[in-house]
């Protein structure tokens, strides 16, 4: 793959600031058309889709934050020289083509391609059908950017294929592809490691978890969980399930509590038969398999749990791997806690709606990986390159 300079790369950069700049009004306009032909009745789907000013100035920051960063291609990792004189040295080098299949978000467009271009990767954008206006104008923003500055629109390329075509593309690609990234849900996720025939980087659920051990603090518990459920409930690192330690001396107060905050922000609540009777709701856990889903929506789960080892088992069967949260004042507890719970962010006394590129800062990101190779959290500009060993000899052989 040819390696693009990094003044090249930052001039097609500015250039699409100026286009998402100069062409909002088409933007949001074109985005109005997918609002108005949308005829889900997924909520979080719908809050995904929608681009405004504020959404169109997020996309604009997204590219300044890249632009701002050094590019990552060819950063040595590792230079020995060995006895024999053989020099070996390990750079950072372009995945190649990356693919992303995505619903709804078209501000994905912009940030998958602004990391995956700064990062001297071709990027094949496979957003939904719900979206297809929306990405079709911001595609045509990069396209121009990158003909202004004397390169191939090849480089981004939009995806316009139903199910059954990007199932055959999957299969029989008309063009290498490298790496695929789906964000979505489980049925998405399946089917693209179903048929795919390159790598797949898993983008996966969120179904999050919150912990209160029996020495939390209310006020705290409150404020987190309360923010991590509410704050923007479309987000795949939004709680969806709270676990109270029934060893807690005012557990079944504590769960009131939260009960009427939630309440507040209209968020129903469903209940496990242990603690139902002690609160206002009568939803209950009907079954198993509510507690491995992921929402999306102004509802959450509440259980009771007996002990630290209990809730480690129970985040552990159930959650996506995404980003669980415990609330203690007990740094020892905090500490065996995020060391055994296995997702890709563990926090202690703090809101999981934090695991963002930008609230992380790595800036913009591809995705969240729970997957454990070949990263795992926020993918940024560091994340989408590999590497590539260089080996330098005089004449050596292998005897």
């Amino acid at each position: 793959m040819k390696i693009i300079t990094e003044d090249i790369k930052n001039k097609v950069l500015k250039s699409m600031i100026q286009q998402l700049d100069t062409h909002r009004e088409s933007i949001i306009t074109a985005n109005k058309k997918d609002l108005e032909a949308f005829s889900g009745d997924d909520q979080a789907l719908y809050y995904r889709l929608i681009v405004d000013n504020a959404k169109v100035d997020d996309m604009i920051r997204a590219v300044e934050e890249v632009l701002a960063q050094e590019d990552p291609v060819n950063k040595v990792i590792s230079d020995d020289t060995l006895v024999s004189g053989l020099r070996i040295t390990n750079k950072t080098a372009p995945f190649g083509t990356i693919m992303i299949i995505y619903e709804s978000r078209p501000d994905v467009t912009i940030e998958a391609a602004v990391l995956a271009f700064k990062a001297n990767n071709k990027i094949l954008l496979k957003g939904g059908k719900e979206a297809h206006a929306s990405n079709e104008e911001l595609v045509k923003c990069w396209h121009t950017a990158l003909q202004e500055n004397g390169l191939s629109t090849d480089w981004i390329q939009y995806l316009k294929m139903n199910r059954t075509q990007t199932q055959e593309f999957l299969k029989n690609p008309d063009q290498p592809l490298d790496l695929i990234v789906p964000r979505g849900g489980e049925r998405l996720i399946q089917f693209v490691k179903e048929h795919a025939t390159c790598a797949v980087l898993i983008s996966g659920r969120g179904n999050n978890f919150a912990y209160v051990a029996p020495d939390a603090d209310l006020d705290k518990v409150i404020l987190v969980i309360v923010n991590a459920k509410t704050n923007k409930i479309s987000g795949c690192n939004a709680l969806d399930k709270i676990l109270i330690d029934k060893n807690h001396k005012e557990y079944k107060a504590i769960a009131g509590i939260i009960e009427k905050e939630l309440a507040k922000h209209n968020v129903t609540l469903l209940a496990s038969d242990e603690i139902i009777d002690d609160l206002v709701t009568d939803l209950s856990i009907e079954n198993q398999e509510v507690w491995y889903e992921e929402f999306l929506a102004y509802k959450a789960a509440m259980g009771l749990v007996d002990g630290l080892d209990d809730a480690i088992q129970t985040i552990n069967k159930y959650s996506g791997g995404h980003s669980n949260v415990i609330l203690t004042e007990d740094e020892e507890t905090a500490a065996n806690f995020m060391e055994q719970v296995d997702s890709a962010a563990v926090y202690h006394n703090a809101s999981t709606r934090f695991t963002d590129g930008g609230q992380m800062g790595v800036g913009a990101e591809l995705a969240i990986s729970t997957d454990k190779l070949h990263h795992r959290g926020p993918l940024g500009l560091k994340q989408l390159v590999t590497n590539k060993y260089y080996v330098n000899g005089n004449g050596h052989t292998r005897s």
